[in-house]
């Protein structure tokens, strides 16, 4: 399994789908809590969302600006080399099952 610098935390897959949701484009917490709630039927709470947000930008993998009252968030570089690392570490993991 590779190191975390490389790829992003697959517990509960969370993380991973910040990056891919920011990797669509910028927007803030609850606008990707109701992307997240699209894909997984359930809507994650900011108790959830905002500490995985906080380690991603501890990480350098996303960053944010303030809009207003809100914080718009983004991926950097780094974000994006994670989430190319994180999507060749998910397809080894699931390939067997996806290709059935």
């Amino acid at each position: 399994m590779q190191n975390n610098d490389e790829t992003c935390d697959m517990r509960g897959f969370l993380s991973f789908l910040i990056l891919w949701i920011l990797s669509i484009r910028p927007m803030s917490g609850s606008e990707m809590a109701s992307e997240i709630e699209k894909r997984k039927g359930i809507k994650p709470n900011p108790g959830t969302i905002y500490p995985a947000l906080a380690e991603l930008a501890e990480k350098k993998a996303i960053t944010f600006k303030n809009q207003g009252k809100k914080k718009v968030y983004s991926l950097t570089p780094k974000g994006k080399e994670m989430l190319k690392h994180s999507v060749n570490h998910f397809c080894k993991i699931f390939y067997d099952i996806l290709s059935k």
